[in-house]
């Protein structure tokens, strides 16, 4: 969308009906102009009202995301990030991965208003709209060597998990390997991509999506069962401190990873567990199906489950529940 677009949606976000004549006042353009840079949001899936006489709105209002605001929240911990903020973005984690080779810092944050190709595990898409979602990404360096990151996908969930009970979020669990839960669905994801070698320095873009709500347009493109944190949170967080806190358990975890990798985490982890002690399935890479009861996960993160042969312990697949 247009830098125009822009002004004009962030002057909507409150969620009231604006006169096409006072937008154009406020911009110094004209009611025409409002209305041409307003006619292209519907194919980025806002769903904005337009009643004659009144004006504009958007059908759901949403905070905008303003790294002043974090930065502030983040408290003592802000020095160990540098936060931007795009509008609008395919990934964010594509667009900090070719950031990464370009020196960017290790703390660097690309938080993204609108992501219009936002990538999941397993080449899924993960879906999002205008302010109904916090998606974002966090460059991270390590000492360590590729071989030194096993875990670090739950160790960052956890983190996720931490920061979410921060507000009294209700319900959650974590499923191996990188997935935030609740009894209705899937509230946020992680998608780490790491670049570096065996022995070291390594690299990492940790990128996150958590639903903060679930608007009928997002909900309707979604292939498995989703939930957002309104649905279970008496007085949700807006996306600014959601950003904030997650940051601030992030650096926590992190931390711990470097120094300990994931061995100190691994019985926090089980206790959010989904699965723990249940009958599962797990898909390899290549189709192939292995059942057995899941017994929680190794000092690596691997998951480890009991099957026929005895406990096994595995480092991919997609966990289902057994039909």
């Amino acid at each position: 969308m247009t830098p125009r677009t822009w002004q004009l949606l962030r002057r909507l976000s409150d969620g009231d009906f604006h006169s096409g004549d006072a937008l154009g006042r406020q911009l110094g353009v004209s009611r025409a102009t409002v209305f041409n840079a307003l006619a292209e949001v519907a194919s980025h899936g806002i769903v904005l009202q337009r009643i004659r006489g009144r004006g504009y709105r958007l059908a759901d209002a949403w905070e905008c995301l303003h790294a002043p605001e974090i930065t502030q929240a983040l408290g003592d911990a802000a020095k160990l990030f540098s936060i931007e903020i795009l509008q609008q973005a395919t990934s964010s984690n594509t667009e900090l991965l070719r950031r990464a080779t370009q020196s960017a810092q290790s703390g660097s944050v690309l938080a993204v208003e609108l992501q219009t190709a936002g990538r999941g595990r397993i080449g899924r898409v993960w879906y999002s709209g205008l302010g109904n979602a916090l998606t974002f990404s966090l460059l991270w360096r390590f000492d360590c060597g590729l071989n030194g990151l096993s875990g670090l996908s739950l160790a960052v969930g956890l983190g996720i998990i931490r920061a979410l009970q921060k507000f009294n979020v209700t319900g959650l669990g974590l499923k191996w390997p990188n997935d935030i839960l609740t009894p209705y669905g899937k509230l946020g994801g992680v998608l780490i991509e790491a670049q570096g070698d065996m022995y070291g320095p390594s690299t990492v873009v940790i990128g996150i999506g958590i639903n903060c709500t679930l608007p009928l347009t997002i909900e309707q493109r979604i292939t498995q069962s989703a939930a957002a944190i309104n649905q279970f949170c008496a007085s949700p967080p807006g996306r600014n401190q959601l950003l904030a806190a997650v940051l601030k358990e992030l650096a926590n975890v992190l931390d711990e990873f470097s120094r300990n990798g994931f061995s100190t985490m691994r019985a926090e982890w089980e206790q959010y567990h989904a699965q723990q002690n249940a009958q599962i399935e797990l898909q390899m890479p290549d189709g192939k199906l292995i059942s057995g009861i899941a017994r929680g996960v190794s000092d690596g993160g691997e998951l480890m489950l009991e099957t026929r042969d005895g406990v096994r312990q595995f480092n991919s697949g997609e966990v289902g529940a057994r039909s």
